[in-house]
């Protein structure tokens, strides 16, 4: 029987991303992926190279996923407090990639995976933001540039600091996540609109 190599892959890209959203890249261990793919673990490096590269492929999957879930096109520019709301639906459905985002960002390394494929995909996002600044549809008080960057770190700040969430907006968080979402669209529309 052949080997099916895409399977394998695959089977390891999953395995990796519960691993690595649990432990970082630093504390995964690449026998747990493979124990949890069910796959031998050698064939990790022939796949992907090093424990890192492996993080990267993981990360480089799980963002393609996120922008073609949830795109951030001009018209859907004019109402970022929607586009706050659908990032905040797709990271409830998938805590993990907060959290890979998170260590990515823990490493510290001057390296960023796919660098320039990655800022080409932030630079559309702020394009479509500028394009709706410049129709109206968003205050031009802030460049599109900070105001991309606020609407993704305040929806990812539910997910990376809800110790915070929970002392400084007790009533909110108390009323669970459809409440969460309703305030974070709220106060992204207030901040985006003149």
């Amino acid at each position: 029987m052949a080997w099916d190599t895409a399977r394998t892959k695959q089977l390891l890209l999953d395995a990796a991303v519960a691993e690595f959203a649990e432990y970082g890249p630093e504390g995964a261990r690449v026998a747990r992926i493979a124990e949890r793919a069910g796959v031998n673990k050698e064939r990790i490096y022939p796949y992907f190279g090093d424990k890192q590269k492996l993080f990267e492929a993981v990360l480089a999957a799980e963002l393609e996923k996120i922008a073609a879930a949830v795109p951030l096109t001009s018209a859907h520019a004019a109402d970022l407090g929607d586009y706050a709301g659908r990032v905040y639906d797709y990271h409830r459905a998938h805590p993990h990639f907060v959290r890979l985002l998170a260590w990515e960002g823990l490493q510290a390394t001057p390296h960023v995976p796919a660098e320039p494929a990655r800022a080409a995909h932030y630079a559309q996002k702020v394009a479509s933001v500028a394009s709706a600044q410049q129709s109206g549809a968003l205050a031009p008080d802030l460049g599109a540039g900070q105001l991309m960057h606020a609407v993704i770190a305040l929806t990812a700040s539910w997910f990376t600091l809800p110790q915070l969430a929970r002392m400084l907006l007790p009533e909110i968080t108390s009323a669970g996540p459809a409440a969460e979402r309703d305030a974070l669209v709220a106060l992204v529309r207030r901040l985006t609109t003149g």
